[in-house]
């Protein structure tokens, strides 16, 4: 579809524009554009049929779970001031100990 200078003289007078004759066919060129682009978007498929648009690649890959351990700075023997088998060893408080 085109518009001619007809169309945009008509649209100034309802937008109560004032054009003057210089500006008629950069706006008749611009107007055109602006309805064949309109056009264009009446072409695409808005439908149940139509893809849903996705942002990004449709699967994302994932990593592999590994368990392993988390390597620290220090080992933990290095840090307790006793460590046996694997456990801190601490004093026992004299709360914890059984009445008799």
């Amino acid at each position: 579809m085109s518009i001619g200078r007809d169309e945009v003289v008509h649209v100034a007078k309802l937008a109560e524009l004032a054009v003057s004759e210089s500006e008629l066919p950069k706006l008749v060129e611009q107007l055109s554009r602006i309805v064949d682009f309109v056009a264009e978007l009446n072409a695409v498929p808005s439908d149940e049929s139509a893809p849903p648009f996705q942002a990004g690649p449709a699967q994302t890959p994932l990593r592999d779970d590994v368990i392993a351990p988390v390597p620290l700075a220090r080992k933990p023997a290095e840090m307790a001031p006793e460590f046996i088998g694997g456990f801190f060893v601490v004093p026992k408080l004299g709360a914890m100990e059984a009445a008799e």
